[in-house]
């Protein structure tokens, strides 16, 4: 067996077709086809199923990838661990996963602290739509397979990986104040009856806000569905709809009201993911411990409380 014909099965298995395959591996698709060929031949068993839309994973396939999944995610880490083992104390190279509403407003705001503190550890958010998803994380293409972190928004059913549940991201209802004075403003549920909507798309996972929105959208206009948060942003802004967005980033944005909180749209657990072989080391626990804190310092903005509950300062004593 050529084992490099492993690492194009991977590619194909990702990327659901050759085209895809081979613009990830740097070749065309005649030599992903052969080398595809080539490892059914000496594996005498048939891994994809060919069709209009690409290419399908047989049981065979699929069994290939289980026990490849690991050895893959190894073979990866490879340079981030030799680089890890070369450094001392917090430094070094972490790659932490993240979606872009994550990113953007709950961790970068504390990144330059974050960074003074530890100058020697250089930090890499890379923003992958796949985490900002309600559901089971994807077989294929494994969160943790090329980053060290991840913060994703549903929790994880398999890998081998340390999680933790960090917080609750809450969703709330908003439209565009131009639209509510022109359409009304609801009330209660029955209320959103025939006013138009901006969706999610069909196959989300039933959770929270999405679970919320699927009943919503049977008495109501959907005029558009997308699962990124900022085109249904965008999209609220401009007058087309109610969208369902998180409050820590809707609710401080001045082009949009909020109409309902997350007591009923409800909102999308949040767990810290981290490869078991490296959350001892010392700058990916300092990453680790960072997302930690990022997540409890906007608690209140992360759960939809429009005003944040300040701690009094203990009472002194009187004589009098």
């Amino acid at each position: 067996m050529n084992w490099d014909d492993l690492r194009y099965f991977l590619a194909v298995a990702a990327a659901g077709s050759l085209s895809g395959a081979g613009q990830q591996l740097g070749v065309n698709t005649t030599t992903v086809l052969r080398r595809i060929a080539s490892l059914e031949d000496d594996l005498g068993a048939r891994l994809f199923e060919r069709e209009r839309t690409g290419y399908r994973l047989t049981a065979a396939g699929e069994k290939l990838v289980e026990t490849l999944e690991p050895v893959d995610r190894r073979l990866s880490a490879l340079p981030r661990d030799f680089a890890a083992a070369g450094g001392s104390g917090a430094e070094g190279i972490v790659r932490l996963a993240a979606s872009d509403v994550v990113a953007a407003a709950l961790l970068a705001p504390g990144l330059s602290s974050f960074c003074h503190a530890y100058p020697g550890l250089e930090l890499e958010i890379v923003t992958d739509p796949r985490l900002a998803a309600a559901g089971a994380a994807p077989r294929i293409g494994n969160p943790l397979k090329d980053v060290d972190v991840a913060l994703r928004l549903a929790r994880p059913t398999q890998g081998d990986m340390l999680m933790r549940k960090v917080g609750d991201m809450a969703y709330g209802l908003y439209a565009a104040p131009a639209y509510l004075e022109e359409r009304g403003h609801p009330r209660q549920m029955a209320d959103i009856a025939g006013h138009d909507l901006i969706g999610f798309p069909r196959a989300e996972t039933p959770l929270g806000p999405v679970w919320w929105f699927s009943r919503a959208e049977k008495s109501a206009n959907v005029t558009l569905r997308s699962s990124s948060v900022a085109t249904r942003t965008e999209a609220a802004r401009n007058g087309l709809g109610f969208a369902a967005l998180p409050c820590i980033l809707a609710d401080s944005d001045e082009g949009l009201e909020r109409i309902f909180g997350p007591d009923m749209l409800g909102a999308l657990e949040m767990w810290l993911l981290a490869r078991n072989d490296l959350a001892q080391l010392a700058h990916v626990r300092a990453v680790m411990e960072f997302v930690v804190e990022a997540v409890k310092r906007r608690r209140g903005a992360l759960e939809g409380r429009m005003q944040e509950v300040m701690e009094l300062p203990p009472q002194t004593s009187s004589n009098h």
